[in-house]
């Protein structure tokens, strides 16, 4: 990790916290043909210990990057028991290439499975190769059932990884 980068827990209401959400809603628009993402999200979703969110800080405190994870339960969503939902990873663009996102990624992954749930998945969308390309390489697959708020829609792209020990 670059150095002076530092990985602070946040709540998901944090101000920081807040202000990357908002930008990443911006680049959903513009990717998206105006479209954020609407998927209801409470900040006690991530509230230990049934979920985490981190932010990435530069060194002069400014924040750069962002992701968390919430449980997930078999629902009428398409959700099995044991899943930790992956939400909000997002990095600045000044900060994309320094593999803040593959840190993020990974301490959200081991805090999960400590947790205790069972298996990481996510939804993206086919505007987002990025994200695609990141989740590839760190062994996440198509999830055989899509699941989330944008399940039924075209772009939507869901993956999933078994968070075994």
């Amino acid at each position: 990790m670059p150095y002076g980068i530092q990985l602070r827990d946040v709540p998901y209401d944090h101000p920081d916290a807040v202000k990357l959400n908002d930008q990443v809603q911006l680049e959903y628009q513009a990717r998206y043909e105006g479209d954020g993402d609407a998927t209801p999200l409470d900040p006690a979703m991530f509230a230990p210990p049934n979920g985490r969110y981190l932010l990435a800080y530069d060194a002069h405190g400014a924040p750069v990057a962002s992701g968390g994870w919430r449980a997930q339960d078999a629902n009428d969503e398409g959700y099995a028991d044991g899943d930790a939902e992956l939400k909000r990873m997002y990095v600045i663009p000044e900060a994309r290439g320094l593999g803040l996102a593959r840190r993020i990624l990974a301490e959200l992954e081991a805090d999960a499975r400590t947790a205790g749930r069972t298996r990481m998945v996510l939804e993206t969308g086919d505007q987002q190769p990025e994200a695609i390309a990141l989740y590839l390489s760190e062994s996440y697959t198509p999830a055989p059932t899509k699941f989330g708020l944008y399940r039924t829609h075209e772009s939507s792209r869901c993956m999933a990884k078994p968070l075994n020990a």
